[in-house]
């Protein structure tokens, strides 16, 4: 979009043309982002669920004053001459009689719809209003309507892609539910096991993947664009997810094994357990099922609990940061490779803090390997709990579940 934009930038300004554009991103301040770094100053609407069905991304779609379509993916040193220059002979006789205002869709028209005809179709026209109108607040109910249109359709392609954006979307707006995170993935990998050739559902899943597969990295330009911005004296776009990891990783064309020479910090395992669930694990892998000799990525998240105690305490935990860091130790089964196998977080600034923690490695199965298989680790941590003030050294035993499939 950028050579596009350079290249009409005079025209716009000139009220020539008029530049509208279509994101399917999962995350959509991070397109405002871009478009606030590159200085886009045309709008762009955001269809994190596909709901336009491109198999590939960017479509250029040449649309005259009249509405028709003029041309698809025209070059962009030709749009002058083959488009803003030209005069179409069809154009009178095709003139639309007036505009046509896009009004919110109308739920309880769609609900009573869905309740007499019950069709895949119409489910899932339910939950693309949901999700599209509701700004992500309606994820879970859109979760429901697309799965009651698998139920009618479980080769849905799109119900199945648009069900793991759901489920992406409540983790990342703070309302998740355990599993989340998996779910997407695996719903993501279930669509293009349907359509292999489907581009978006297929970048979707590289982003939080290996580096085996990934064509590039997705967010690298992310820092760079708050630095500039910044320095332009504007505010840069807030976001709701900094990306990093695997979002930011660059492409590897061989898996890189851990070197070797470290030391299991806690071999005997004399750590005490954090036998209060203190701190709450999550694992995910991407992708959900490996092939033979294939790689995953595997995204270790951990949060300080906060809950309400048997005798009605309510007991909030935090890390303590003045001492060693939330450290991650791995080991992996016979024949299987580590890209990492001791992993630490980032500690905060402050003394205390009770962000959300997020470690990733990846791994890589043998040539010959088939079926299930389990990751042993741990982690080591200090924590503390405000409602008796003790501050802890502790050990939680982490199980991650791998599945090669051939």
């Amino acid at each position: 979009m950028p050579v596009w934009h350079r290249t009409t930038k005079e025209w716009v300004s000139e009220g020539r043309l008029v530049l509208l554009g279509v994101t399917q991103e999962q995350h959509d301040p991070r397109c405002r982002l871009f478009a606030q770094w590159q200085e886009f100053n045309w709008p762009i609407l955001h269809d994190p669920i596909n709901v336009l069905e491109p198999q590939a991304v960017p479509i250029v779609v040449a649309i005259d004053e009249h509405g028709i379509v003029r041309a698809v993916d025209p070059k962009p040193q030709r749009l002058e001459e083959e488009f803003l220059n030209k005069v179409f002979a069809d154009d009178a006789p095709r003139r639309p009689a007036g505009r046509t205002v896009t009004e919110p869709p109308d739920l309880d028209s769609l609900r009573n719809r869905v309740e007499k005809t019950p069709t895949a179709a119409h489910w899932r026209e339910l939950g693309d209003a949901l999700v599209l109108w509701g700004e992500g607040l309606n994820s879970t109910s859109a979760i429901d309507a697309y799965r009651r249109a698998l139920l009618v359709d479980s080769r849905d392609g799109n119900s199945w892609f648009r069900l793991g954006v759901c489920h992406r979307m409540r983790y990342d707006l703070g309302r998740r539910e355990a599993g989340d995170f998996q779910k997407a993935v695996d719903y993501w990998s279930l669509a293009l096991e349907i359509d292999p050739n489907q581009y978006i559902w297929r970048r979707r899943i590289q982003q939080y993947g290996p580096r085996l597969d990934k064509p590039y990295p997705f967010y690298d330009w992310v820092d760079t664009a708050l630095a500039e911005i910044t320095a332009r004296g504007e505010e840069p776009v807030e976001l709701d997810v900094h990306p990093s990891g695997a979002e930011i990783a660059k492409p590897n064309r061989r898996f890189e094994s851990a070197a070797g020479g470290e030391q299991s910090p806690d071999a005997a395992g004399r750590i005490h357990r954090d036998k209060d669930n203190l701190i709450v694990a999550e694992v995910t892998v991407v992708p959900g099922q490996l092939t033979p000799g294939g790689s995953a990525r595997v995204h270790v998240i951990m949060r300080p609990s906060s809950e309400i105690t048997p005798r009605q305490a309510i007991r909030t935990t935090h890390w303590n940061n003045e001492n060693s860091p939330l450290t991650l130790w791995v080991d992996a089964p016979e024949g299987w490779e580590l890209g990492r196998q001791l992993v630490k977080a980032k500690a905060a600034a402050a003394a205390e803090s009770s962000e959300t923690r997020h470690l990733e490695f990846e791994v890589k199965a043998p040539a010959n390997a088939d079926g299930k298989t389990t990751l042993k680790a741990y982690a080591l941590y200090y924590v503390c709990a405000i409602e008796d003030g003790k501050c802890l050294f502790l050990r939680q035993d982490l199980e991650i579940p791998l599945t090669v499939s051939r």
